[in-house]
């Protein structure tokens, strides 16, 4: 099941990279650049390994949200361009040669969760979003 998710309204303070310890019980947003601006979108929390979230951002469009399993984040349009579907957030992760990607749910083509292009077909591509995290108290 995918979650959609709509902007946070809270900001956020101390930045913290992706990968980096985290105290427990400290939230730790995860915020997509768009053309809006830095938006809080969800916690780092909300996020599984291997599955992916819809996020409505401000301008009405939608981005899929992903995180592999040493934590970095990446966000994608989720609109897919060969079925015109809002479904990428509902693909299958893996990896390619190093590059992640989400495979489309309806017709399999791959996307590279960094630069948004198809590994499929290199005429096609998906917006990328850069994503960061903050706040939440940092390990030592």
């Amino acid at each position: 099941m995918t979650t959609a998710l709509t902007p946070l309204t809270r900001p956020a303070t101390t930045a913290v990279t992706a990968g980096t310890a985290v105290t427990a019980g400290t939230a730790v947003t995860v915020e997509i650049r768009c053309p809006q601006g830095w938006v809080p979108v969800c916690t780092l929390d909300d996020l599984t390994p291997g599955r992916g979230v819809a996020a409505l951002l401000p301008d009405g469009t939608q981005a899929a949200l992903f995180v592999d399993r040493v934590g970095q984040a990446y966000a994608i349009a989720n609109r897919d361009p060969f079925t015109g579907a809002q479904v990428l957030s509902r693909g299958l992760t893996g990896s390619a040669d190093g590059r992640a990607f989400v495979a489309s749910p309806l017709l399999k083509q791959r996307f590279d969760l960094a630069s948004g292009g198809c590994l499929d077909d290199p005429s096609v591509s998906v917006p990328a979003y850069p994503v960061r995290t903050r706040g939440g108290a940092v390990d030592a």
